[in-house]
């Protein structure tokens, strides 16, 4: 919804609440109760009713009395605040307290703008009244000096001071002595959630509207692409842009790790998969010296020295246990498995101090072809997307050395 409308809303949703004990969304329960025949009272029949209940901690609105409603959205039983008057009230005064202020400080910076300007030149080509007009919306004969109760259209709230009671209410006897049911008492954080009520028990808690949430807009430093736009609806198709990383930098898994000893070579077992459709290369390589990237490697890792080529991604087949797997001519030595778009790699870790945590570093050299950006027919009439080699600094966390 527009920003407007929900200011007057209190930024709450006027259909979805949130559940008082835990703050999950409550869902909308139907069920059957019986109810009297208008033509004859003697008689009922079944008749759907609505109610909220929460999934999560099982509270419904019926732990609180609240009726059962005919129709399914709207019109739930909500608390009066006995107050509402007296806050809306102060929230009139301090908006004009705040108007006032912002009038003065305009009235300020107006006259040491004045300042500057002879008052005969001023009045000679009327800068006097585009100064005035410097800030849009401020009324004339505010920026003159004149206050607000000399508007004819202002009207000055006054507010009353809270009176203070030197006696109040005692406490019952039984106060510090009864004992304490916890499922009827209410915690501090559900109190302060209700910051209007702030109910005791756990019978006064009432469902609250839930709050709008809102998007923001970010773009890529670099190319300026918008990763998310601030689409008023979540479900909508121009918020899933594809233009992240993770849809198409391989992704990197440790499947086995082996016991790590001291100055002892281990086998570990990586999975890559690819994001993309299309089929991709990839290739491993070792840190070389003098890397400021490679600070935190414990151990010295051997990669494979072959090439990878990782399957593309398919939506249909990756569920097809009976689809027939492609040749690829791995070796056993390098690939453990092969299943779609995922390769198991096999990668040789010798751990090169006697203890604290195993940590490798390599680097993960892959193709790229920007599928998204609008392809451009070449002078030979190449409709095919330019090649890009991207570099990618990996480290892995492989556990604790075994004495």
């Amino acid at each position: 919804m527009p920003s407007a409308e929900a200011k007057l809303k209190k930024n709450r949703c006027a259909n979805c609440f949130d559940c008082p004990c835990c703050m999950h969304t409550l869902s909308t329960r139907a069920t059957s109760i019986p109810a009297p025949l208008p033509d004859d009272p003697a008689k009922t029949t079944m008749k759907k009713a609505y109610y909220l209940a929460c999934g999560f901690c099982r509270w419904t609105s019926r732990d609180v009395g609240m009726a059962d409603k005919s129709v399914a959205s709207g019109g739930w039983q909500e608390p009066e605040n006995p107050h509402t008057q007296r806050i809306n009230k102060l929230v009139e005064y301090y908006q004009q307290l705040a108007q006032k202020e912002k009038i003065e400080r305009d009235r300020k910076k107006l006259v040491r703008r004045r300042n500057y300007v002879p008052l005969a030149f001023s009045d000679k080509y009327g800068l006097g009244t585009r100064l005035q007009r410097q800030r849009p919306g401020a009324p004339i004969s505010a920026l003159a000096g004149l206050s607000l109760k000399e508007g004819e259209d202002q009207k000055e709230i006054k507010i009353e001071p809270a009176d203070a009671v030197e006696e109040v209410e005692p406490l019952p006897e039984d106060y510090y002595t009864r004992p304490i049911n916890l499922t009827e008492v209410t915690t501090l954080r559900q109190r302060l959630l209700q910051p209007d009520f702030q109910p005791i028990c756990a019978s006064q808690l009432y469902p609250r509207h839930k709050h709008l949430l809102i998007k923001r807009s970010l773009r890529c430093r670099k190319c300026e692409h918008n990763l998310s736009k601030p689409e008023f609806n979540p479900t909508s198709i121009k918020f899933k842009i594809q233009l992240v990383a993770v849809n198409y930098i391989p992704e990197v898994r440790i499947m086995s790790i082996p016991n790590l000893r001291y100055m002892k070579e281990s086998q570990v077992l990586l999975t890559l998969t690819n994001p993309v459709e299309n089929v991709t290369h990839v290739t491993l390589l070792e840190c070389e010296e003098g890397d400021p990237d490679n600070i935190n490697s414990t151990a010295k890792v051997a990669v494979p020295p072959k090439e990878l080529i990782l399957a593309g991604k398919d939506a249909a087949a990756e569920y097809d246990e009976l689809a027939e797997p492609q040749d690829f001519q791995d070796d056993p030595d390098v690939i453990a498995f092969r299943k779609a778009n995922k390769v198991g790699v096999f990668i040789k870790v010798t751990p090169q101090k006697e203890e604290g945590e195993v940590t490798v570093s390599f680097k993960m050299k892959h193709e790229f072809k920007n599928l998204t950006a609008p392809i451009r027919p070449n002078e030979d009439g190449d409709h095919t997307s330019e090649v890009i080699w991207l570099t990618h600094h990996v480290e892995l966390s492989l556990g604790p050395v075994l004495p």
